[in-house]
């Protein structure tokens, strides 16, 4: 075939070089897409002959359907002025129905393109067959890539898939144990709000059969909301007078999304609401002071060797009675550890609002602004605190010795005038005292709220008053630790309930008469 080809170009060639002879010979690649109607072969090359004076051409007609071309026919073209010198196959007509192009040459319309179309390409003389083979690939490997794309997007669904009720992922942050399962395998359906705070509002929520507490903050707070799930998550974190953690959520998405921390819940509330509408006996004193103090002392201590690893010692940072919750034997609970402080060994002091600087003034400053104002300690107030761990503690405790005030002033122990509930120095400056105002008050005055002349005629109260008046001294350094208080609480409840009436007389007189105790060791 080969031979007969190359001998076949020979004579077209000849032909061609004998310029406008009697007979001229050409030959030109034959094709025709209706053979079956015209009973002749399909395809071939197609051998013509012209008269004298005659020029002979070859031709190709083609359709283009949407980039797939329809070859129709090839083959020869008699005498055209159009086709004169024309080396290559070119249609110059702009989106005819069936392009056609001529050209001189043997087997010149083997190749064929459109000329006014740019980027066209040039169809070979079955152009049909590429396609052909184009769109046996595509539809071969496009349902074996859809299976692909399938499978890896599965499989990333699997890798990040949420958990159950927008749980946190704790991949954000690493060596924090994850949240309770309970409550993502259970509905958790929030009820009433109980109380606004200053980072979001407390709900009374429903799990199940039982009641819980979330703890809603917005999505601007977030970083006071990550900052208590993980004083909740330090090791050695659960005590009978701690609030107990149940789990942390993320409920909706973008700037509508809200931060929840779940928790028990305790249907009195905290002892500020309790002392608004109650009054307390003095063994329900002795009980919410001495758990109160337990829980502030275990939350201040170091513990080495828990169940849960190290327990560092942590300070509260925002102690007051609007943070200490009851349960309803009346135990006291601590909550709101979202400006807690931990204090690791070999750690630097971490600090819910960044890490301290070695200008200690300077980060002095800035601790005043944390924290509830009324209760914040004359070198708060000032300003002039030290960035070591027992001055942390110690300002928990000038706010225990002011909870404690509150307590006594509710307190039926003695026969005189019990009177509304007031908060710490409301009497003396209000219930909305300026910066200003405490600092003149606290600081520059050294005022403390006030004891009334009858809660020293019972022995207990008394003694206690002692205590408190030595939770607030001025001086941080002569402060009772939380330790201290609740082991002082706990002998003068024993001592009074122990004595008769004749020992409580001399035991008031003695109180009365004699100069306050030195100040015991602090911590």
């Amino acid at each position: 075939m080969a031979l007969w080809l190359t001998f076949a170009l020979l004579i077209g060639t000849i032909g061609a070089g004998t310029g406008h002879g009697e007979v001229e010979i050409r030959e030109c690649l034959y094709y025709n897409a209706n053979w079956e109607l015209e009973k002749t072969n399909q395809s071939g090359i197609e051998s013509c002959e012209v008269e004298k004076n005659k020029r002979l051409h070859c031709y190709a007609s083609w359709r283009n359907n949407s980039g797939f071309i329809e070859l129709v026919k090839k083959g020869c073209w008699l005498d055209d002025f159009n086709c004169y010198d024309r080396q290559d196959c070119i249609a110059k007509e702009e989106n005819p129905q069936v392009f056609f192009c001529c050209c001189e040459g043997n087997y010149c319309n083997e190749r064929f393109t459109h000329l006014p179309e740019p980027g066209t390409e040039t169809f070979g003389p079955k152009p049909q067959a590429a396609p052909s083979i184009l769109n046996i690939l595509v539809y071969s490997l496009l349902p074996i890539t859809g299976l692909s794309m399938t499978i890896l997007l599965a499989f990333w669904m699997y890798r990040h898939r949420k958990p159950p009720y927008g749980h946190v992922d704790i991949n954000e942050d690493p060596g924090l144990p994850p949240p309770s399962p309970i409550v993502g395998l259970k509905p958790l359906q929030l009820l009433e709000i109980k109380a606004r705070g200053r980072f979001g509002c407390v709900w009374k929520a429903q799990l199940m059969n039982d009641y819980v507490a979330v703890k809603v903050f917005p999505i601007q707070d977030k970083q006071s909301w990550q900052s208590e799930r993980e004083i909740f998550a330090t090791p050695g974190m659960k005590h009978e007078n701690l609030l107990h953690f149940i789990g942390a959520e993320k409920r909706g998405t973008n700037l509508e999304m809200e931060l929840w921390l779940i928790t028990a819940f305790h249907d009195k509330g905290s002892l500020t609401d309790y002392l608004k509408g109650n009054v307390v006996s003095w063994n329900e004193l002795c009980h919410i002071a001495e758990s109160m103090s337990r829980g502030l002392a275990y939350l201040h201590e170091d513990v080495p060797r828990c169940k849960e690893g190290h327990k560092p010692a942590i300070a509260h940072r925002d102690f007051k009675s609007k943070n200490v919750l009851l349960r309803n034997d009346l135990t006291a609970i601590l909550a709101d550890f979202g400006l807690a402080v931990r204090f690791e060994p070999g750690k630097p002091t971490g600090d819910t609002h960044g890490q301290p600087s070695g200008n200690l003034r300077l980060c002095a400053v800035l601790f005043h602004q944390v924290g509830t104002r009324r209760y914040m300690a004359p070198e708060v107030l000032e300003g002039a605190i030290n960035f070591q761990r027992d001055a942390f503690l110690r300002i928990d405790m000038y706010a225990m010795g002011l909870v404690l005030w509150e307590l006594v002033s509710r307190c039926t122990a003695v026969d005189g005038p019990i009177d509304e509930y007031m908060l710490p120095f409301e009497e003396e400056i209000g219930q909305h005292p300026s910066l200003e105002d405490l600092q003149e008050v606290v600081v520059h005055k050294k005022m403390r709220p006030v004891f009334k002349d009858h809660w020293l005629k019972h022995a207990g109260l008394a003694q206690l008053c002692i205590t408190v008046e030595e939770c607030w001294d001025h001086d941080a350094e002569a402060r009772l630790s939380a330790g201290c208080v609740e082991e002082r609480i706990s002998q003068i409840r024993k001592s009074v309930n122990g004595t008769t009436s004749d020992c409580l007389v001399s035991i008031v007189t003695s109180v009365t008469n004699v100069d306050l105790p030195p100040k015991e060791s602090s911590i």
